[in-house]
């Protein structure tokens, strides 16, 4: 039973909003400012999982935390689809001409771009946290200081929403993964998604013979990303997801990869929150 996760950012944060909805019941929350130390926790068992951000809808994936996952052999246990509404806020009795700085997480002001194109009064300033930034406008009183963040952290920190909406794209989803240390307990009949890794020669058509298992077994491939092999010049790790109707076509297609390709990994296998 998990009683605690470590999210990335605080209260307020988009990772602490999945793990309201996601949890059936109330967890523990430990708020961490980086991803290396979420999965820290981890591992050394002061908290039960995590969730980390994986990829989104306009800036595609972060990297870095399918880097995180592998080289930690950590497990996804399961995904959840957040709809991502960016809100510009600042303390009250201010408007968006008043505003001079504001601060974000690096992802949060990319997908808010065209958005600050049309403000060039405004300085556009990295930082850790979204939710951070608006509790420290809130706790220091900083006037002429905005934030980006969702309506839970407005509502924590007393903060006015001054634009709605930023986001470029208005429909802007950020898929998360659940992760442990250990693998998924639900039963075979709920699993219908898997997140695997391997690595191929280089030779013509490799990538495409696995690519061709994947069909014949009716396996839908829902996504593919590369990554660099740092201490392999130009050779490739794939980490794909494919989802399937019937856990023996996929308990095939895995048996037949594993003989074709080299390092093969589960990442994990969960239940697909799309179906």
């Amino acid at each position: 039973m998990i009683t605690s996760v470590s999210i990335q950012g605080i209260k307020g944060s988009f990772h602490h909003i999945v793990s309201q909805q996601w949890f059936d019941t109330a967890v523990q929350v430990v708020e961490c400012m980086t991803f290396d130390k979420v999965v820290d926790n981890l591992l050394k068992s002061k908290t039960d999982a995590a969730i980390m951000a994986i990829e989104n809808s306009i800036v595609g994936s972060i990297i870095p935390n399918y880097a995180l996952i592998d080289n930690n052999n950590l497990h996804i246990i399961g995904e959840h689809y957040l709809d991502i509404q960016h809100h510009l806020m600042a303390l009250p009795n201010q408007t968006i001409k008043d505003i001079q700085e504001v601060y974000s997480h690096p992802m949060a002001l990319l997908q808010c771009k065209e958005f600050f194109k049309k403000q060039p009064h405004i300085k556009l300033i990295e930082d850790k946290d979204t939710a951070e930034v608006a509790q420290r406008i809130q706790e220091h009183k900083l006037k002429n200081v905005g934030a980006i963040a969702s309506t839970l952290a407005a509502e924590l920190f007393n903060l006015e929403i001054i634009s709605e909406s930023i986001q470029t794209i208005q429909h802007n989803e950020t898929r998360f993964v659940i992760v442990k240390t250990t693998n998924s307990e639900i039963s075979e009949n709920d699993i219908n998604k898997a997140s695997l890794k391997f690595e191929l020669e280089h030779k013509r058509g490799s990538l495409a013979s696995v690519l061709n298992v994947l069909s014949d077994c009716k396996l839908n491939l829902t996504k593919i990303q590369s990554l660099p092999k740092i201490e392999t010049p130009w050779k490739y790790a794939f980490f794909v997801d494919v989802t399937f109707e019937n856990y023996k076509d996929y308990q095939k297609a895995k048996t037949i990869i594993q003989i074709m390709a080299q390092e093969f990994k589960i990442l994990g296998e969960y239940k697909n929150a799309k179906s």
